[in-house]
């Protein structure tokens, strides 16, 4: 019943930190060498990113808590608060300061100077921020095909929201830079600092998407998102190989953290057993559930 690798989160995490860190710093320095709108908002959105990623992180050390008796379940539903937290920043901090700085451009503008500058410090982030998504894209794809998913369903259907959140902010950092170069370019060849100003406004809009997105994935596990149907399907299986068991007759299945389950089901047993038996034989068959370091709690019944 596994779904993914759990240290290779905390790696995808911690390389688009060290991304993002560097970048922010490269476009803040751009920023202000150039005065570009567009630099002024990928600045805005790599130090938003180099924030998220420290949320996550924390996210992952807290949701891996093991369960207590306040916390029968554990603590893994604490990695969609702090997604959820980190998704809220990067729509208030990235996408509100990209497009409030692009309309004030508007209204206002100045033009930049110094476009080399900034075209190689776009290069050098494209760089880093391919570096970052391909390590999310790789975890994705991997668990994608266990799955029998294409990558942007995984994305979409994980359990796991950090590297989900890694994998979107890199792809839109990525765009982002695109439409801050072709913002950039046109301020250069034109004279004009509106396309400047519109890169930005768009680079604001696309973070405000993403965000909206990620947002409305954390809200949905922490609602209780059931599992999916090969995890059952799975589980289905386990038990059925269980000697003491002829037959499921129903089975649920609730993310309780990222890959981490509560599981709970009917059966039917293989022949007679006096009530006294039943409750044993129930009771050790959920202790072998629970050996499965996917399966926080399990509870079966007689269907």
């Amino acid at each position: 019943m596994a779904e993914e690798k759990t240290d290779e989160s905390t790696l995808t995490v911690v390389l688009a930190f060290g991304a993002n860190a560097l970048v922010a710093v490269a476009k803040t320095g751009a920023a202000l060498f150039t005065g570009s709108a567009s630099m002024v908002a990928e600045a805005a959105h790599s130090w938003a990113d180099t924030g998220n990623e420290v949320l996550l992180l924390i996210a992952n050390k807290r949701s891996r808590r093991e369960p207590d008796d306040v916390h029968p379940f554990g603590y893994g539903r604490e990695a969609y608060v702090w997604s959820m937290f980190a998704a809220l920043g990067l729509f208030a901090l990235g996408a509100g300061v990209s497009i409030t700085h692009g309309v004030q451009e508007l209204s206002n503008a100045e033009p930049a100077g110094d476009f080399l500058v900034a075209y190689i410090v776009l290069a050098v982030a494209f760089v880093l921020e391919a570096i970052s998504f391909r390590q999310a894209y790789k975890q994705l794809r991997g668990e994608a095909k266990r799955a029998h998913r294409d990558v942007m369903e995984q994305a979409l259907a994980t359990s796991d929201p950090t590297v989900r959140a890694v994998f979107a902010e890199d792809a839109a950092a990525l765009v982002g830079l695109v439409i801050a170069f072709v913002g950039i370019l046109l301020h250069q060849i034109t004279g004009s600092p509106i396309p400047d100003a519109i890169g930005s406004i768009l680079v604001g809009i696309l973070l405000a998407v993403v965000a909206v997105i990620l947002i409305d994935r954390n809200r949905r596990f922490l609602l209780g998102e059931a599992a999916s149907p090969q995890l059952r399907e799975g589980a289905t299986a386990t038990l059925t190989e269980f000697v003491e068991v002829q037959s499921v007759s129903f089975l649920r299945m609730e993310y309780v953290g990222p890959r981490r389950v509560y599981l709970i089901a009917g059966i039917d047993l293989v022949g007679d057993y006096a009530e006294s038996r039943v409750a044993e034989t129930l009771h050790s068959l959920e202790r072998r559930l629970e050996e499965n370091q996917y399966v926080v709690r399990a509870m079966l019944t007689l269907g």
